[in-house]
């Protein structure tokens, strides 16, 4: 029985609702492209290729370098810490990739764990691989793997692991591999890397432990940029064979000699064992799948797709994570940009009010990112000629700064980021109760864009505009009085004001005029984008306004929702299958009662978007954007499709009041969902169950015994 049989025995299809996440299908290298398997655990990402034993890309949380086309600050590729290959009777896998087949793969979504398999055939044996593959939660700078071998005749094997840095920019700063210096360690070898243009060193350190082999000479070998452990020995039919590898990651940010603190902590998980450093990261995952979203009475595909969109979200986000994340967490590839790993607005809007009520120290640690770097944000305003904090439109993971490739066009008029930072300040205050995070947190930064929301904003006869900037939708030109600019700008001030009451601080007498004075577009009722605006103008399908509704919660009229929702849902096939705001439908046509058009919006708004090898969300429905590159997982549309089913669905508007108030609607679900339930979510420092029930209004109740 192979570690495929085993991940799955665990998991039958009529259990597989009420006792754990549904695994997404296994992959076999069918020869279609798509995006490799992405293993993460928030500080660590990897893309594990289908091949065993090939080296992927890895990405490490804060290390950056300057990126060798734009000479922007960058997210960067770092060493791979999983490196290795397999030699039978002097014959190299990786020299004989015309030798490998039968491709397989699975994602065990219940702890974490990616199984690669493949058949090495060479001329007088095979060998039959098994890889597993994880990050540990519970440690967070550990990268594992556990190479498995059998073989069906007697040979010369070798097997090797280590650490990979071919193809990776930058330069080996120092490399520990010396007898004594290593043995003294106790590791295999460490290795300081420095990013191209010396912005930034991560260190590397690793090591690895035959089982069942008898004798083997082991050897430490250095080809080009890879320095790897050797063991040859001679194999035997009957017999399994096991490589464990424990390689420390550390970002230059973490520690200022990132490769001796990653030699410390993978010597520590030596002396601890394998065993127990994934019997620890098993654990962790239990604890988080307290929190899977079940949908009773939807069709066993949604189930999926919801079990895929937890498993994302709370895989790329943790507490020791010191530059936030971006809109792919850590998932790169080779044929993309990923926004150069900058930290932008969809993570403040789409991934903060879900991840606060599943993960809200990694939530915490994100905002603290924003926090550290309020003297860039005030020196941001500053050129800008503002005053407050006005944060950067692309920020840098390190510096807190602009980082948008010149001429940074979007940087000029996108004004909202600083509103959406706002927005989740006081979002994470609301729900998490934390008192003190609101007074030497939240209420300095919500004050601070209240600021600049007084110094954008201009006095005139309509009352104060904001001129010349720009909402969701990046169009050639800006436009006077943006809806959702102008939204979340009456939400800061009302944030502001009550925050600062909170806590005891001084509130500007100004923030409330501005607030009740500033303008919205309407013609009749309707929101509409911003003055002047024409439906078939470009992007006048973007549904700005109704962003403003939900999530964000802008005060309007029942009659202004009523028909701005039914004004843009008209509009809604021009738009769906674009990035960030499609995922949002399902809710904003079950706001106005129609549960089967909720049901096809979702589908066309979300379901569409999950494509490829174990249910990755992509920035772009192919179907509609066939010219885009496959880039995901995508967490604006995974953490849409979250906030649906955790807010939007049942109905809940936190704030500062009791958790009961929080319900302001009847639950209105797709059509043939019967309820959202959650077991535990975090709600004032304790865990609550959600009961969301069609027709009946949301509960949360707290457990009685804490989770």
């Amino acid at each position: 029985m192979d570690l495929m049989d085993r991940r799955h025995i665990s998991q039958k299809p009529d259990q597989a609702e009420s006792t754990g996440p549904i695994n997404p299908p296994d992959s076999s290298g069918d020869g279609a492209f798509a995006l490799p398997a992405f293993v993460s655990n928030g500080l660590i990402g990897l893309r594990v290729v289908e091949t065993p034993l090939t080296s992927g890309v890895a990405m490490l949380n804060g290390f950056v370098g300057e990126h060798p086309e734009q000479a922007i600050e960058s997210a960067v590729r770092a060493p791979y810490p999983l490196g290795g290959d397999i030699s039978i009777d002097g014959v190299l896998m990786s020299h004989a990739p015309h030798l490998v087949c039968d491709l397989r793969q699975g994602y065990d979504f219940a702890v974490g764990e990616l199984t690669s398999c493949a058949t090495f055939r060479a001329a007088k044996a095979t060998v039959r691989i098994e890889v597993l593959t994880f990050c540990s939660r519970q440690r967070p700078t550990l990268a594992c793997q556990e190479i498995r071998l059998t073989v069906d005749a007697p040979c010369k094997l070798q097997v090797s692991a280590g650490i990979d840095a071919r193809g990776v920019y930058g330069r080996e700063d120092r490399l520990l591999s010396d007898r004594d210096t290593v043995e003294r360690a106790q590791i295999d070898a460490g290795l300081k890397w420095r990013s191209h243009g010396d912005v930034a060193t991560c260190g590397l350190a690793y090591v690895t432990e035959l089982l069942d082999a008898g004798e083997e000479k082991r050897t430490l070998n250095r080809r080009e940029q890879l320095i790897e452990t050797c063991y040859a020995f001679e194999a035997r039919p009957g017999r399994t064979y096991r490589l464990r590898q424990m390689t420390s990651l550390v970002p230059e940010g973490a520690h200022y000699q990132p490769d001796l603190q990653a030699a410390r902590l993978v010597a520590m998980a030596s002396h601890d064992g394998f065993d127990m450093i994934r019997a620890e990261n098993r654990a962790e995952w239990a604890n988080i799948w307290q929190g899977r979203i079940r949908l009773v009475g939807a069709d066993r595909r949604w189930q999926e797709l919801a079990d895929a969109a937890f498993f994302y979200l709370n895989a790329s986000t943790h507490q020791a994570a010191l530059a936030s994340t971006s809109i792919f967490g850590l998932a790169a590839w080779r044929d993309y940009h990923h926004y150069y790993g900058h930290v932008m607005w969809d993570l403040e809007t789409f991934v903060v009010p879900p991840l606060t009520f599943l993960q809200p120290h990694a939530v915490a640690a994100s905002l603290n990112y924003r926090f550290r770097h309020l003297e860039a944000a005030h020196a941001n305003a500053v050129l800008f000629g503002r005053r407050g904090l006005q944060f950067p439109w692309e920020s840098g993971p390190s510096t807190g700064q602009e980082a948008a490739p010149p001429p940074g066009s979007a940087s000029w008029h996108e004004d909202h980021v600083s509103l959406d930072v706002a927005r989740a300040f006081a979002f994470y205050a609301d729900v998490t109760g934390d008192k003190r995070f609101l007074r030497d947190r939240a209420a300095p930064v919500v004050a601070g864009v209240a600021d600049w929301v007084e110094s954008r904003a201009t006095p005139t006869a309509r009352g104060f505009e904001i001129r010349r900037s720009m909402g969701i939708a990046e169009r050639a030109e800006p436009s006077d009085n943006p809806a959702f600019v102008n939204m979340a700008a009456k939400v800061t001030l009302s944030d502001a004001i009550r925050l600062c009451e909170a806590a005891g601080a001084p509130c500007n007498p100004r923030w409330d005029e501005i607030r009740e004075r500033l303008v919205l577009p309407t013609r009749g009722d309707v929101v509409v984008s911003h003055d002047g605006y024409r439906v078939n103008e470009e992007k006048g399908a973007t549904p700005d306004p109704l962003m403003g509704v939900f999530p964000l919660g802008c005060e309007l009229s029942d009659d202004q929702v009523r028909t701005t929702l039914d004004f843009y849902l008209a509009m809604a096939d021009d738009y769906v299958g674009s990035p960030m705001l499609s995922a949002l439908y399902g809710v904003w046509a079950a706001w106005t009662g129609d549960r089967r058009r909720a049901l096809r919006l979702l589908e066309e708004g979300y379901g569409k978007f999950v494509n490829g090898r174990f249910h990755q969300t992509l920035e772009y429905r192919p179907d509609r954007f066939p010219e885009q590159p496959m880039a995901g997982p995508f967490f604006a549309n995974i953490g849409g499709f979250m906030m649906s089913l955790l807010l939007g669905f049942p109905g809940l508007t936190p704030n500062d009041g009791e958790v009961e108030t929080w319900a302001r609607r009847k639950v209105v679900l797709p059509a043939g969902w019967e309820a959202i339930e959650v077991d535990r979510l975090w709600v004032r420092g304790q865990p609550m169950r959600l009961v969301a029930q069609q027709g009946q209004m949301a509960t949360l109740t707290p457990l009685s015994t804490p989770g």
